[in-house]
């Protein structure tokens, strides 16, 4: 899958996870069950209390009561005073269908059937327009209104609770509902049907109970009534996903096309120009740069390499040549040359064989160097360092002199690598012609900086920037292979240090800094 798409499919299903999570909550449908269930409960309180005022002997309110009790609602929180809600369906317990109406023990109250009489026409208003089921009953429990006037429905937990002076709604299922709708199982609860029952109360007792009950508001119902709203609200987060979609495709997506792109062109050899994109992320950012890097480096080495090669080829020639004109020299006249001829040919072409042996060994010195990566298991103490040196290259026409602060860490660096660093740089200064090196050291922020100063001829300005290439080398006559700058260094920049020609007034001066040492609690002690 590509990513761009990866992206607008999560999207939309994160916009639409908190849709359904809601319906397979049932939070929508739980709150219209409990709207359904307030007004069920004002239907029964309002037809309770109108039932209350026509009941044959009902005495009227009091004033002064009347009053009190309206003085006494007004200092209530509105919130508080109103008829709560407790159906979940979640958790409420859904009961059985109503089981039919059984024969009351009692007739009716001749008073409940008078007042159902009187408040009829009311609940007939109240049930065409609700669509509610209205039931009057008796302090039995038995119906005085209805078509089973005559009948007790007494023994259901909601009326008794209602006859025992308070209010009451149950869930009961509803097999009567007929599923003819397509989206039907959006709504859990149209198989339900609430019941709500509530005492009729007359000169403070209880005289009898209505019963109201209705099927709670089906969810699909409203989601078809507001489909024009509902059209709108998915097309337009549809859209502003898109959109959202496109932007990131263009932060991220095409960011990492590019990039691709790029990294097929240097596999291939060829160059791997990266443009950045107009809108940046901070990790992507980071990726360009850290590519621009490491394609700065590939090319760097690439050329390093062909120099490399150009003049480990060039270095090669030279002695392989002398040795093959030897070789056909002895072989085309070596009957009849001179003994002494025949012995400065062998000569010269075991030379160049040395020569080619010590390039051999230096070259194998120069790739180990160049392997070699800074770590924290490297330590070494210079002044120790410093002291077998100075003692194995010191002589007469050649002084060492070391100067040291005396609380100098350790060097992150093996103590094998440094003193080969160091050698090299004192034997340079030994067969440049100096008869005295100054080597001092001082601690920075960036490590522990080694200088080495001899009072010899010093570099030639045309040679300073050429003295470490491989191969490089005034003493050639001499045996020079020109590796041992090329191989300090890489030792030197292995351990994350630096190694340079710095300036100085007369002789030469280099420079050596290397990181301090993060010892351990075992490690050896430099004191």
């Amino acid at each position: 899958m590509r990513l761009r798409w990866l992206l607008l499919t999560v999207l939309l299903f994160a916009a639409a996870l908190p849709g359904i999570a809601a319906l397979s909550l049932r939070v929508y449908e739980n709150a219209l069950v409990r709207r359904t269930e307030a007004e069920v409960s004002a239907q029964a309180a309002a037809l309770a209390a109108s039932t209350a005022l026509l009941w044959p002997g009902a005495q009227p309110v009091a004033t002064e009561t009347a009053e009190a009790s309206a003085s006494a609602s007004a200092r209530l929180d509105p919130y508080q005073a109103a008829t709560t809600t407790g159906i979940d369906l979640r958790s409420t317990t859904i009961l059985p269908e109503r089981p039919p109406a059984e024969a009351p023990k009692n007739p009716p109250d001749p008073a409940a059937l008078e007042a159902a009489r009187r408040i009829e026409p009311a609940i007939a208003e109240t049930k065409a327009a609700t669509l509610a089921s209205i039931v009057l009953l008796d302090r039995d429990g038995t119906m005085v209104s209805g078509k089973q006037t005559g009948l007790s429905l007494g023994m259901l937990p909601e009326v008794r609770a209602a006859l025992a002076g308070g209010a009451q709604t149950v869930l009961r299922s509803n097999s009567s509902y007929d599923h003819g709708y397509l989206l039907n199982w959006l709504s859990r609860a149209t198989d339900l049907r609430l019941h709500h029952a509530r005492a009729i109360t007359v000169n403070g007792q209880v005289v009898g109970a209505i019963l109201v009950s209705r099927s709670p508001s089906a969810l699909f119902r409203g989601m078809w009534e507001d489909w024009g709203k509902i059209a709108f609200g998915v097309g337009a987060i549809f859209a502003l996903l898109v959109l959202v979609a496109a932007v990131l495709a263009r932060t991220i997506v095409t960011p990492l096309e590019r990039l691709s792109a790029a990294t097929r062109a240097l596999a291939e050899g060829r160059s791997a120009w990266l443009r950045r994109p107009t809108l940046e992320v901070t990790e992507v950012r980071g990726l360009y740069t850290d590519f621009t890097a490491m394609a700065a480096a590939i090319e760097r080495r690439g050329r390093y390499l062909r120099d490399f090669a150009a003049s480990l080829s060039h270095e090669f020639k030279t002695p392989l040549a002398g040795i093959r004109g030897g070789i056909e020299l002895l072989q085309d006249h070596g009957a009849s040359m001179k003994e002494a001829e025949r012995a400065r040919f062998l000569s010269n072409m075991e030379g160049d064989a040395d020569r080619l042996s010590r390039l051999v060994s230096r070259l194998m010195e120069l790739a180990k160097a160049d392997m070699q990566r800074a770590g924290d298991d490297g330590h070494a103490a210079l002044d120790a360092v410093l002291a077998r040196l100075a003692d194995a290259h010191g002589s007469a026409d050649f002084t060492i002199a070391v100067q040291l602060p005396p609380d100098l860490p350790a060097l992150a660096m093996e103590e094998g690598a440094l003193e080969t660093v160091l050698a090299t740089l004192i034997e340079n200064a030994r067969q440049a012609g100096a008869s005295r090196l100054s080597i001092t050291a001082g601690q920075g922020n960036d490590g522990v900086r080694i200088a080495l100063t001899d009072n010899g001829p010093g570099i030639p300005e045309a040679d300073r920037i050429r003295i470490f290439d491989p191969f490089f080398t005034s003493k050639r006559e001499d045996g020079g292979t020109g590796l041992g700058l090329p191989i300090a260094r890489a030792l030197v920049e292995g351990c994350g240090g630096d190694l340079e020609l710095a300036e100085c007034e007369s002789g030469a001066c280099f420079a050596v800094t290397l990181p301090v040492a993060r010892l351990g609690p075992d490690s050896p002690s430099t004191a």
